[in-house]
């Protein structure tokens, strides 16, 4: 079973700050990236981190969001910064179980972020 612990959400407002983790049961667990979901719409894209630490953002988080990877912890961290209320969302880690041979998509339980203004 799969194991993807989220951590760090909370209520912030305007301009505030989070860190965001997501640890990882297995190092046969790969994080890939951060998701997020507000009410009534699509989950998103946050960013990625691969496993060499390269990233990529989401156009309406670059320059406020960074992804960081801690091998060494199985965590992968999203630090998000100058947050607006249009961050407000359900934010989910995503993961690839490489335990079986067979790769599979995983996904944390979420965590929620609410920015007032």
């Amino acid at each position: 079973q799969v194991q993807l612990v989220e951590s760090g959400g909370g209520l912030v407002q305007t301009g505030g700050s989070l860190r965001l983790s997501c640890v990882a049961s297995s190092v046969n667990i790969r994080v890939k990236g951060w998701y997020r979901q507000a009410p009534g719409k699509q989950r998103e894209l946050v960013a990625t981190v691969a496993i060499d630490g390269s990233t990529t953002y989401a156009d309406s988080v670059k320059g406020r969001f960074t992804i960081s990877r801690d091998s060494a912890k199985n965590t992968v961290y999203l630090q998000m910064n100058g947050l607006k209320s249009e961050d407000t969302a359900v934010y989910y880690c995503n993961a690839v179980d490489y335990r079986s041979g067979t790769p599979s998509m995983s996904w944390g339980q979420g965590t929620q972020v609410t920015v007032s203004s």
